[in-house]
């Protein structure tokens, strides 16, 4: 129990260190000047385009880092500042989301995968800890740990969705990074020396969904220990 405790910690400390480095990351290329002077929309337009894609709207949404592909009514939402933008963090950015668009028209497995399970993580995030949380106390309350343990049994069985979703992810992020990168290369968009920030920002940005991977397996882990240790 204790190694659980300071794993929890660890990765705590790694979220919290790659999420900090990703944002110097960020204010650093996005001071770096793109030298075709194309912004974050038009990169993403293009890059729509030459993919054959022309039913996926290009727009600007409020905010900071709340870039994504919405497939519902297929759309690539950037920031105002990757929107307007003209910088290696913006290219870098707005084809990854772009990179999502491609893959929801390839019909890319992993995505596919994904998108089934976003109804039940969005009902069952909610609920999860507070099951698992209530079924522990009912049960150390009542003396009889059966209904309490069932309780909490299905609480961890949410959690197990989400930690599941969120494995599920890492394909997802990687494989639509490694579109964009493909694409600003082989379209020569970028200079190599924007190429090389561009591919350091979308590298640190996938390692936050690693991070959050970890953590979401390693709260399985603990409530897992927490429940069925009870047991013994």
């Amino acid at each position: 129990m204790f190694e659980l405790y300071i794993l929890i910690g660890i990765i705590s400390l790694g979220s919290w260190l790659v999420s900090n480095r990703l944002k110097n990351k960020f204010k650093k290329y996005s001071k770096i000047t793109l030298k075709n002077g194309l912004s974050g929309a038009e990169i993403a337009e293009k890059m729509l385009s030459d993919h054959g894609i022309y039913n996926v709207k290009v727009i600007s949404t409020p905010g900071r880092l709340t870039d994504h592909y919405n497939p519902k009514d297929k759309t690539v939402n950037l920031s105002e500042a990757v929107y307007n933008q003209r910088t290696t963090a913006a290219a870098a950015v707005a084809a990854h989301e772009v990179g999502h668009a491609v893959q929801h028209a390839t019909a890319y497995d992993w995505l596919t995968m994904r998108s089934k399970l976003v109804p039940i993580v969005s009902v069952s995030s909610n609920f999860s800890q507070w099951l698992v949380i209530g079924g522990l106390i009912l049960g150390a309350a009542s003396g009889v740990s059966s209904f309490g343990f069932y309780i909490a049994i299905t609480g961890l069985i949410m959690m197990g969705f989400a930690t599941l979703f969120s494995f599920i992810t890492l394909p997802v992020e990687y494989d639509a990074s490694n579109r964009a990168l493909a694409w600003l290369q082989n379209k020569n968009m970028l200079t190599r020396a924007e190429y090389a920030s561009s591919k350091d920002a979308l590298k640190w940005a996938a390692r936050t969904y690693l991070v959050a991977a970890l953590g979401s397996l390693a709260m399985l882990l603990y409530w897992g220990l927490q429940i069925l240790g009870g047991r013994d």
